[in-house]
């Protein structure tokens, strides 16, 4: 099958071509058909399949049928994105697709003046790719209006879900039109996306082209045990040994981040990191520089995790292991793309001997540990240990007695004699009673 027998219009055929693009993808067989039928779609494939085009060119295509509006138009086709990676990324590939078509395609974000978005806004914007934050500080200003939109689309609703972002979206489909078309787009199908299609689409077709959690067959996985506190050494001699290759490395945190990355350039390794604490134009700056081949070493939160296509990633590493299973598919989805051939390389510590467990049950198959002489872990890593060995507890003491066996002397306590109502001038039980502060730090 090719783009033709799909029903595309010449206009987009000719950009197919421009880039080189000949053979559709299966989700883009499958749901490029119900798109242009009008059907609202439930989507999803794993990562690097081409989601993207699978509900962009359809949707230009409808536009590009309906007549111009005459003066200020507004969004026809609304595309919400949890970051402004993928917002940025999504308008670009939406704007190669109809670079022969007369249609304005314009990305919304924050970390950036709203002034010039409000500029675009007077221009007139036929397809606007949005982050529900920034859009949600324009209409409440009132220089976007959803009125006129006829398509949305949510994509990556899980990745928006994990975010968050569920009361954002309420509140953007209360400014967006009930009779429209609505696509949903994800890499998994867990029941909340369910209830979400529920909530805001009309009979949806599902088109689903992999199992849930599945990760291209072509990638590798091996992992090296190492103690935590010599994760950077062996990074550091990883990165030293393939220094031809382009590496995306993950960390745990913002500040880690930036640390490693000062720590890799302090060993002639030059890297730059990417988190949701740098500016926009820091961030996009770093992509580009990483894409282009400029930097080789890219350290990153898992903001990083979704959507980015980088083309031609041969390895991918986890300094750290995500916190939840789900993560590492998509973190390691940055790699082994469009059939090419990827590597996900871990460094597992001992005290993340249960998240490895986790990630080996959510793939159905064993990671392959490997140890790097100089590098032997403190403790042996169990990775086929169940996630809740612990080692058998002996009895325990009588309650009225210390573990080495004598008497308990109750008068011998600060707070003999006291009411527990009464402990420390608080009211044990109260609400505010010994509770933490909660605030961020």
């Amino acid at each position: 099958m090719n783009f033709e027998q799909l029903g595309l219009a010449p206009a987009l055929l000719r950009a197919l071509t421009d880039y080189g693009y000949q053979t559709p993808t299966p989700i883009q067989a499958q749901a490029i058909p119900l798109v242009l039928a009008g059907h609202d779609v439930l989507g999803g494939a794993q990562t690097g399949t081409g989601k993207t085009a699978a509900f962009g060119l359809p949707l230009l295509q409808k536009l590009a049928a309906l007549p111009k509006p005459e003066g200020l138009h507004r969004p026809r086709v609304l595309v919400l994105t949890p970051t402004r990676e993928l917002a940025v990324q999504v308008s670009d590939n939406l704007r190669s697709y109809a670079k022969h078509l007369r249609l304005n395609v314009t990305a919304l974000f924050g970390g950036v003046g709203m002034q010039p978005q409000v500029e675009a806004f007077r221009r007139g914007v036929d397809v606007l790719v949005a982050c529900p934050g920034r859009l949600i500080d324009h209409l409440d200003r009132g220089t976007c209006k959803l009125g006129e939109v006829q398509m949305l689309v949510l994509d990556e609703a899980d990745r928006m879900l994990d975010m968050g972002f569920l009361p954002s979206i309420k509140r953007v489909m209360k400014h967006v039109p009930h009779a429209r078309q609505t696509l949903l787009f994800s890499a998994t199908f867990e029941p909340r996306i369910k209830a979400l299609a529920l909530e805001f689409m009309r009979d949806p077709k599902e088109v689903q082209v992999a199992a849930q959690n599945t990760i291209a067959e072509t990638i590798s996985h091996r992992a090296h045990p190492v103690d935590g506190a010599k994760k950077r050494d062996l990074l550091i001699e990883i990165l030293a040994r393939r220094h031809t290759e382009q590496v995306l490395v993950f960390g745990k945190t913002k500040h880690g981040c930036n640390r490693l990355a000062e720590q890799l350039e302090k060993a002639g390794l030059p890297a730059l990191a990417i988190h949701g604490n740098k500016s926009q134009a820091a961030r996009q700056k770093a992509l580009s520089e990483f894409k282009s081949g400029k930097t080789r070493i890219l350290v990153a939160t898992d903001v990083a995790a979704r959507g980015l296509d980088i083309p031609e990633l041969p390895l991918v590493i986890n300094h750290d292991l995500p916190m939840v299973a789900e993560d590492y598919i998509h973190r390691i989805g940055r790699t082994g793309r469009n059939g090419a051939s990827g590597e996900a390389l871990s460094l597992v510590s001992p005290d993340e001997a249960n998240l490895l467990r986790q990630i080996q049950k959510l793939l159905g198959r064993e990671i392959a540990m490997e140890t790097v002489p100089g590098f032997e872990p403190s403790r042996a890593i169990r990775s086929d240990a169940k996630p809740f060995d612990a080692a058998p507890r002996g009895p325990r003491p009588p309650r009225n007695r210390r573990p080495h066996g004598k008497p308990r002397d109750v008068a011998a306590h600060a707070h003999a004699g006291q009411k527990p109502a009464q402990r420390d001038g608080r009211r044990v039980g109260h609400p505010g009673a010994g509770r933490r502060d909660s605030r961020p730090a």
